[in-house]
C-alpha cells in the first residue's frame, strides 16, 4: 500500500485508494479514470489539483500525452508536485499495469459494462467523448509529468463551447519533466503514423490541394 499525501488524507478512499477530487461518483461508488465533468470544470477555472480538490501553489504538473504535445494542450486538470508520485504509483493506467486503454467507459456501480438504465442519473452521456472515442482499446500511450510555474496556467477554450475549458496550454515555459510510464510498444509506431496523418493533412491545408503521387 502506497502512503497517501497529506493533501489528500481529507479525501475518501475506495478500496484503500484516494478518490481523486475530479472522479466521478456514480451510485455511491467511485469510477476512477471516469471525470466529472463539473468538477473538471470547476478545477480548471479555480485552479485545483486534480487529485486533493485544493488550489495549486506556485508550481504544478501537468499530464501529457504525444498527441497533448501535438496538439499543444493537456486535457487534465493539473496536479500538485505531490500528488503525482501517488497517482502514478496507484493508477493502472500510469503504472504500466495496464497496456491498452478500456474500449467502453465502466462504471464503478456496473462492473460487467452495462450502461445505466437510470433516467433521472446525472451520470455522463453514454456517447463517449472524441478523447475518448480515439483512445479506446488503443495501446497505451507515453506519459510525462510537466512541471510549470502557475504564474504560467493558460486555460484552452473548447472551439464549439468557449466558456468549458478545454485544456492547459503547453506553450508555456516548462520547468521539468518527469516520465511516469513508456508507451506499450504498438503505440509507438501507432504514433509515429498519426504525426504522418497530422503532417499531411496541414500541407494540404496550406496548399490547398492534394500533393501529386511523387510528393508522397
Amino acid at each position: 500500500m502506497h502512503p497517501i499525501p497529506q493533501r489528500c488524507a481529507h479525501r475518501p478512499l475506495a478500496g484503500g485508494l484516494v478518490v481523486p477530487y475530479v472522479s466521478l461518483i456514480h451510485g455511491g461508488h467511485a469510477a476512477f479514470g471516469t471525470l466529472d465533468a463539473d468538477r473538471a470544470r470547476t478545477a480548471f477555472l479555480d485552479h485545483l489539483c486534480q487529485i486533493c480538490g485544493h488550489p495549486l501553489d506556485e508550481r504544478c504538473f501537468l499530464i501529457v500525452r504525444p498527441a497533448d504535445i501535438a496538439r499543444g494542450q493537456s486535457p487534465e486538470p493539473a496536479l500538485h508536485p505531490e500528488c503525482p508520485p501517488y497517482t502514478a504509483a496507484t493508477c493502472p493506467m500510469l503504472n504500466g499495469h495496464v497496456t491498452h486503454h478500456r474500449q467502453h467507459s465502466v462504471l464503478a456501480s456496473h462492473p460487467a459494462g452495462r450502461p445505466c438504465t437510470d433516467p433521472s442519473c446525472p451520470c455522463p452521456s453514454r456517447t463517449p467523448d472524441n478523447g475518448h472515442a480515439a483512445r479506446s482499446g488503443r495501446p497505451a500511450d507515453r506519459y510525462e509529468a510537466w512541471m510549470i510555474d502557475t504564474r504560467h496556467y493558460q486555460l484552452v477554450p473548447d472551439p464549439d463551447t468557449p466558456d468549458v475549458p478545454a485544456g492547459i496550454s503547453l506553450s508555456v515555459p516548462i520547468l521539468r519533466k518527469r516520465t511516469l510510464r513508456e508507451a506499450t510498444p504498438a503505440a509507438v509506431w501507432s504514433a509515429v503514423l498519426n504525426l504522418m496523418d497530422s503532417a499531411l493533412e496541414l500541407g494540404i491545408a496550406s496548399d490547398g490541394m492534394a500533393p501529386a503521387d511523387n510528393d508522397i
